[in-house]
C-alpha cells in the first residue's frame, strides 16, 4: 500500500485514469461490435456505414494509447476485409 503523500496521490490518479481508460476501450468495442452485428446481418450499407462510424474513433483512441496502434490497424483492415467480402 502507498505510504507517503506521493505515492498516494499517484493510486488516486492511476485508479482515475484506470476507469477513464476502461470506459473508452468498452466504447471501442461497442462501435466495432456494431460493425459485426451489420456484418452478420449480411447488410452492406449498414457495415460501411457503421464502419465509417468506427474508424475515427478506433484512430483516436491509437492516438491517445488507450489501445496500441497496431491492434487499432488490425481491427480496421479486418472489418474491412469482412465488409468486402459481402459485396
Amino acid at each position: 500500500m502507498a505510504n507517503s503523500p506521493q505515492a498516494r496521490k499517484r493510486a488516486r490518479q492511476n485508479e482515475k485514469r484506470r476507469r477513464h481508460n476502461a470506459s473508452f476501450r468498452s466504447m471501442v468495442r461497442t462501435y466495432i461490435k456494431k460493425v459485426r452485428a451489420a456484418i452478420d446481418d449480411k447488410d452492406h450499407k449498414a457495415a460501411s456505414e457503421a464502419y465509417q462510424a468506427a474508424v475515427p474513433i478506433i484512430d483516436r483512441m491509437a492516438e491517445k494509447g488507450i489501445i496500441h496502434k497496431n491492434k487499432a490497424a488490425r481491427h480496421k483492415s479486418r472489418l474491412n476485409s469482412a465488409i468486402k467480402a459481402l459485396q
